[in-house]
């Protein structure tokens, strides 16, 4: 079996998704946010619908920009913040943990290498690299559910999980691509190649897709 060109799979989904609007961490990114604005606003995205995120996390910036900030908030003024997001109550606590941790042990820095934001209560793998690649502009591979699933619907890698993904990326996704497949990837997922049922139709990739594990489509 012949791989997938990923080079032109990436080029064509560039083109094709330059009028569809960036996930809200990316976003963000765009308008050149802290760290500290990445790592909160991907916290609070976690399981939560962009457009509430967005809205979510301007609130809450609007009352806190920094960890020393943050912390001088209740716990009831973030929850009150960041209502509807998906386990706001969670979350809540969790933003309050993250920077007291960062203020006690990175001086209110947030740390800059996948290892020590791993250290950090909450955050894992996918936050980890969104903020070094997002916030810091260094090297690494955020997958999340869409870019599990659409690469291997690509036949690109053969695994079971997210953290396989993005291992097996490590290893053959071009460096070039690693910072723009996340953003490329949620897009594609979000409006094209979705869980279930997928638009084949209106696919820009329907001539190089072999659809594995696709059994209904549109």
């Amino acid at each position: 079996m012949e791989e997938i060109d990923i080079a032109t799979v990436i080029e064509t989904l560039k083109e094709t998704l330059k009028t569809e609007k960036l996930p809200i961490v990316s976003d963000l990114a765009e308008k050149r946010s802290t760290p500290f604005h990445i790592l909160i606003s991907t916290l609070i995205s976690l399981r939560t619908k962009d457009e509430v995120t967005e809205a979510a996390s301007r609130r809450l910036f609007a009352l806190a920009d920094t960890p020393s900030e943050m912390v001088k908030l209740s716990e009831d003024h973030i929850i009150n913040a960041i209502y509807p997001a998906g386990f706001y109550r969670n979350k809540a606590k969790t933003i309050l943990h993250i920077c007291r941790e960062l203020i006690e042990k990175y001086d209110s820095h947030v740390p800059e290498t996948i290892e020590e934001l791993l250290t950090l209560k909450g955050v894992g793998r996918k936050t980890a690299n969104l903020v070094v690649t997002l916030g810091y502009g260094g090297k690494g591979i955020c997958v999340d559910t869409h870019v599990h699933r659409i690469s291997n619907r690509l036949g690109y890698v053969t695994t079971t999980t997210p953290e396989e993904t993005e291992y097996d990326l490590r290893e053959k996704l071009p460096l070039r691509y690693w910072t723009d497949y996340n953003t490329i990837m949620v897009a594609f997922g979000r409006n094209i190649c979705r869980p279930t049922s997928p638009l084949c139709t209106r696919c820009p990739l329907s001539n190089y897709c072999p659809r594995y594990g696709v059994t209904r489509s549109r």
